[in-house]
Parts: structure tokens; sequence; C-alpha cells
């Protein structure tokens, strides 16, 4: 079903790309270029997206690798998509159904004891107490200060960086004038956000910002299985340790998300993740996008004046636009996608040298029952609250997931990994067999390139994946023996497969020094590029990663005040 929803027709697809120019052109059907495409056709634009797969979604997708079984294939949960895209792309309409997990966090021990954590409050108290009463009473508080910090945040998310560095001013006074007050505007606001959180809060929040996650959660708390099971949305996706500063905005990032309306809340998708895509594709094309699958791009096009003019495809074929957004990062984009000698030298060098490394990788499992936690006194044949949200396996310390990174460091996978466990099937039953589930395993740390072996070695890749098995064993007895199937992307394969250059999930690192005014470099912040016509809509943009959609939107905005067409 998955692959076939936008391939059926790529052949006519394709070459009707060819009869028309453009008004606008997406690279890459990920959901922030599917996102951009829905706006810009709203306005009035033709648009057309280009997918080098045969499946539109790009890291949020949903494929059958296993018959009857179907992955949430990279990206496994939703929370960040922006409420305004849900809204104003109308996504539950065009199929997007969300299914709210609780409790949302599981963390077995070995000593025999478990940690549970969700949006009853009541539940988290009497979890927490069981470890540290004073624990108990400081949760609510620091749940508290981290929605402050989100809700300062929100306007960030939602609109372009005030960008003021980059190319030549606007042209008429008028253009130059009303720059000037969007601008002054943007900071005016956010100064008041500042005031109305006032001095402490304020502070706090540079603590947070600046601080290693360690000193954070020690600040906060005295439980080491309750810090590590918080700590792991500070380290999820990167190559740092919890005790790297700047980890604690890694940890706001993964919390600033909602479902319905309700703050930090995750949920499964029904379907998988490849729903939250097809639902923007549905929007998209309800507004007249031209979606076309299997569709590579291998150059842009420049005429003569220095402007992007389209792209040429890996099969020959060259399709007009004087208006191109890229999904894909910024180092696919501009060090591969772009001729030679078109971009400045020192953009192309902070482009080149910004951090794409990963140590993530992604195992998706069909097994024949639902893993039996030897801490949990609730374990039966059918689901139980364990088994609901994201299970926390290796983290029952925060120097735990240190040591797992360290290993990463000295060029070798964890020799106990941290994985992430959640099993989707347990609340959505359109994605397995009766009886038999789905398992992702989001784990951390496999350098790209270790220096034991080779990812591309399937004796290789085979003992890292039984080495995770095994340790799930540990917690959950017999694990492995439940195995029928599995799909294992490691770094190289995220960036083969998915186009993630070095793996990374974010399209590049989340560090404070690439974020904001700074991503995807310093100057260029606002989508545009330097090469006139050419915007970037993807992740490596502001606000960065994780399925939110906003790098489409607020690029699609941009983009459209350049063409002053109204957005619909």
């Amino acid at each position: 079903m998955w692959r076939r929803s936008f391939s059926s027709s790529a052949g006519a697809a394709a070459s009707a790309l060819k009869d028309k120019k453009w008004d606008a052109l997406v690279i890459g059907g990920g959901h922030n270029g599917l996102t951009a495409a829905a706006y810009l056709a709203r306005a009035g634009l033709s648009v057309a997206v280009l997918e080098r797969r045969h499946v539109i979604g790009g890291a949020a997708v949903t494929e059958e690798l296993i018959p009857g079984f179907k992955f949430s294939r990279c990206s496994y949960l939703q929370s960040l998509l922006r409420p305004a895209v849900i809204k104003e792309l109308e996504l539950a309409r065009h199929g997007m159904k969300l299914l709210k997990r609780s409790p949302s966090s599981f963390t077995p021990c070995l000593d025999g004891r478990y940690l549970l954590l969700g949006p009853e409050k009541d539940l988290n108290h009497s979890e927490i107490a069981k470890f540290s009463k004073l624990d108990a009473e400081a949760y609510p508080r620091y749940e508290n200060q981290l929605e402050k910090f989100c809700q300062f945040m929100d306007p960030l998310l939602d609109s372009a960086p005030p960008e003021s560095s980059q190319g030549a001013s606007p042209a008429t006074f008028g253009d130059r004038l009303k720059d000037k007050m969007h601008k002054s505007m943007f900071w005016a606001q956010l100064l008041r956000q500042a005031a109305v959180l006032g001095q402490k809060d304020m502070v706090d929040f540079m603590d947070l910002l600046l601080s290693p996650a360690s000193k954070v959660l020690n600040n906060w708390f005295e439980t080491d299985v309750l810090k590590a099971t918080l700590a792991t949305d500070a380290v999820i996706g990167t190559t740092g340790s919890v005790h790297t500063p700047g980890s604690g905005y890694v940890l706001l990032h993964h919390v600033m998300g909602e479902t319905d309306g309700e703050r930090g809340i995750w949920s499964y998708v029904e379907g998988g993740m490849g729903s939250v895509s097809l639902a923007i594709g549905n929007a998209a094309r309800e507004a007249g996008a031209h979606i076309v699958t299997s569709a590579e791009v291998q150059q842009m096009l420049i005429n003569d004046s220095g402007k992007v003019d389209g792209v040429l495809l890996s099969d020959g074929s060259r399709v007009h636009s004087s208006i191109v957004l890229s999904n894909a990062t910024p180092y696919k984009t501009f060090k591969e996608l772009v001729p030679d000698d078109v971009l400045p030298d020192d953009f192309l060098r902070a482009i080149k040298y910004s951090d794409y490394s990963s140590a993530t990788t992604k195992i998706n499992i069909a097994v024949d029952q639902l893993p039996q936690f030897k801490s949990c006194k609730l374990n039966h044949t059918h689901a139980g609250p364990q088994h609901m949200g994201t299970i926390h396996i290796g983290s029952e310390s925060m120097e735990e997931i240190h040591l797992a990174c360290q290993d990463a460091v000295n060029g070798l996978p964890s020799q106990r990994p941290v994985i992430e466990m959640t099993i989707p099937s347990v609340l959505d039953k359109t994605i397995s067999p009766p009886g038999k589930h789905v398992i992702n395993l989001f784990i951390q740390y496999t350098p790209y390139s270790p220096s034991d072996g080779h990812w591309g070695d399937p004796v290789y890749r085979e003992s890292f994946a039984k080495k995770c098995f095994t340790l799930i064993d540990e917690y959950a007895p017999g694990f492995s023996s439940s195995v029928i199937g599995y799909d294992m992307l490691t770094p190289p394969d995220l960036e083969r497969e998915i186009g993630l250059t070095g793996g990374n999930i974010f399209h590049g690192a989340m560090g404070l020094d690439s974020l904001f005014l700074m991503r995807p470099v310093k100057g260029w912040s606002n989508y545009r590029t330097p090469l006139p016509g050419l915007y970037l809509c993807g992740s490596g943009a502001h606000p960065g990663g994780g399925v939110m959609g906003a790098p489409g939107r607020n690029a699609a905005r941009v983009a459209l005040e350049d063409v002053n067409k109204p957005l619909k």
C-alpha cells in the first residue's frame, strides 16, 4: 500500500514535468518539502515535488519490509509537528490520526524496580516517590518550568529568523523600511516575552541552554533512574554525552511539542509515521501540487544571470522553474546539487565544516509476542502499561549513558547501548498481524566508521544487532527468541537510503553554534541562500530537526514574500 501511494502514475507524472515552466520546484518529498509545497500551492503557485525514492516521506515514512508488518522506518513518534501546520493544512481531514500514549515512559531496572511516567500527575508522583519523595515533589515544578520555556520558544519556531547580514539590501526605500520594521517588531516581541518570563526564569532558561543536561537534572533531582530517563531526551540523535555543554537545549527541543494541545505528550500515528507525510501530501495535492516519486535531482540549473532556472534530473530531463526549495541536507544541497563556482567560498567552507556526525542506529523488528519484563509484576500476554510508551533500556543512570557515549568517542559501538524501545502495535492495530507486534529500537551510540569493523560487513552488522537483543534479554528474558525478522539502519544506511548526510537525523547537529541565526550557517538563517531563487526548507534550516513542519512552512512564507504572493 505504502509503496504504491504516489508511484502508480509516476511515468505520466514525470513526463508532465517537462511540459511547462513551474512557479516552484521542491527537491525532496520529506514532510518539510511536502509542507512547503502545500503552502506554495495554496497561494496559487504551480508546484512540483521531486522525490528520489519510490515513496514519499523522507525520514517520516512507513514501509512494509516484512510481509504483514509496517514499520515507521526512521522517525517513529509524533509530537513536534507544529499546531499551525496541523490546523492550517487540516491534516486530520487528510487522514492523520494520533494515538496518545499513557503511560508515556517505562524504565525497567535490573534490581527488580521500575519507573513509569506519563501525563497523569498522580501516577508520576506515586512512581517517583518509590525512589524519592523529594523528587516526587520537585517533578511538577520541573515540568512547569520547561513548559514556560517552551511557551517562550513557540513564536521563534513559527517565524523566520530576523536575518540582516546577507546579500544586497532591499531595492526600494519602502522595502528597506518594511524590512527594518519587521526586524524591530521581532526583537520587540522577544523582549516583551522575556519581560513576562521574568529575570529569574530567564537566567534559568540561559542555564538550561548552556549547561550539560547532567548539571540541569542534578540540580533538580537525586534519583539516578529518574535523571537517566529524562536525560535520554538530551542526547537522542546526537553524538554528545549527558555531560556535553549545551545538551540541555536538546532536552528542551524534545519536550516542546504537543498532542491535541497537551504539551510534551508524544503519540503514535495510526498507520505509522508515513501517515503524517501522506496527510501533508494529500493537502498539497488538493491545493494543486504535483508530486512525483522516483525523480532524482542531479543538479541545479543556473541561467545566464546567475539565478536558479530549475533542475536537471538523473534521467537527463530538465525541469524549469525560477524558484527551487531544497528539502535535502545543507551539505547535499550546496556541495552536491549546486554547480561548482556558483556559491561564495566562505559559505561553502561553512557548509562543509558543519557538524553532520551521527551515532544513531534504528532497528525495526517484527516479533511474535510482547516482551515480558521481569521487573514488572503486571506481565501478561496482552499489552500492559509497561508496553504503551517509550521503554528505556540501558538507561538506569546518567553515568551509564555517558559510558556508552565514551565507547563511541573511542571509535566503538557502545558495549551497552542506550536503547529507546517503542511498540506502536499495542495501540495501532493496522501495522501488524493479530497477536504479533512491531517494535522500534532507537539505539546509541554507533559511530559512522567503527574502528573495529565495518557496517557493510553482514557479520559485523548481525553481531551488533544481537548485542542489542541480548541487552534487552537482561530486562525481558526471551526477547531474542521472539524476533521474526528485522531491518537495521546504521549511520551510513541512513545516509544512503534516506539522504541524511553523515546519518544525522537532524540534517546537522543541534548545538548552540548551529541554531536560530546560526542555522544552517551564520548569515543565511532565513531560508534564502546565496544563489538567487534557491531556498532551504528542510531540517537543516531553522528551527531544526524532528518532524516539525516548521522549516517547510517558514521557507514557503519567505519564498512567497519574495514573489509577492499572499498566503492563503
